[in-house]
């Protein structure tokens, strides 16, 4: 995603926010007290990765890559549109973060998810990720990036 493809981003992130609150640490009243700001500036950022899924020409799924402080390539933000849901999109874009991620030459790539958030951690491990540690409200997991 560039610049002109903020209004997409944008778009997404709102939707998901109101439609799946219980899924994110931010919320709306955080989006509108900077936090878009914040994103604006990761979507700037070359070394990090925003991606958005379209259908019939609205987005309806969202995905984001950052490497963390110490190296580490993250997931983030991965949502889907329930009228999305069920045709392997959430697959197809953590994917395209992996591959992303692979391209930073880090051995793992890792995520979190909010421990009440049973679907998505089921989605994770699906998807091949397994429980790593925890911190307060969160689950980490982790995923090998051998292979292809």
């Amino acid at each position: 995603m560039g610049p002109a493809d903020r209004r997409w981003w944008g778009e997404a992130r709102l939707a998901a926010l109101t439609v799946s609150p219980e899924a994110f640490t931010m919320d709306l009243a955080d989006w509108r007290a900077g936090g878009e700001e914040r994103w604006h500036a990761r979507l700037d950022d070359p070394t990090a990765l925003g991606l958005v899924a379209l259908l019939d020409g609205r987005p309806v799924g969202l995905a984001g890559g950052l490497v963390a402080p110490d190296g580490t390539p993250e997931l983030r933000s991965l949502w889907v549109a329930p009228e999305a849901r069920g045709r392997g999109l959430a697959a197809r874009l953590a994917g395209a973060v992996e591959e992303w991620a692979r391209g930073t030459g880090a051995p793992r790539i890792r995520l979190a998810v909010l421990t009440g958030n049973t679907p998505a951690r089921t989605l994770y491990e699906r998807l091949g990720y397994r429980h790593s540690g925890a911190r307060p409200g969160e689950h980490l997991m982790t995923k090998p990036l051998t292979g292809g």
